[in-house]
């Protein structure tokens, strides 16, 4: 390992993570590989950024979106399990930043009318919820 490699490693080691805005990031929690499109998936983090981790778990509870919601609400629920270590009370942290990417998709094959076959394309998304201090 070269020296700027070295350097650029414990550059990397010595910062503590912050969202985009510049916010500490206190806990992180990642749900790979979920079974929903992340158009779906969008519409429902899009509801709880910036918002108390309280009053998220609520707005989750009176979501009507059943692909999504189950999945996002224990990605959450992950990362105040995972705050528990750093912070006094999880509850009065807020959700930073939410980010629903595409994962790779699974490609299936529907018959189509004349003969032909049509791709179906079954989309998967990964989630990450970051939670910061107010």
């Amino acid at each position: 390992m070269g020296r700027r490699a070295r350097e650029r490693k414990q550059r990397h080691q010595a910062e503590t993570p912050v969202t985009q805005d510049g916010r500490e990031v206190v806990s992180r929690a990642v749900t790979r590989y979920v079974h929903c499109a992340p158009r779906k998936m969008a519409l429902v983090v899009d509801q709880i950024r910036n918002r108390s981790v309280a009053e998220a778990l609520q707005t989750l509870e009176f979501l009507h979106r059943p692909s999504a919601v189950p999945y996002v609400k224990a990605t959450l629920k992950s990362a105040i399990a995972n705050a528990e270590d750093t912070a006094p009370d999880p509850m009065e942290l807020v959700v930073g930043e939410v980010r629903v990417e595409g994962a790779p998709m699974l490609k299936r094959i529907r018959p189509a009318s004349m003969g032909r076959a049509v791709r179906v394309r079954k989309r998967l998304s990964h989630i990450t919820i970051k939670l910061t201090n107010v």
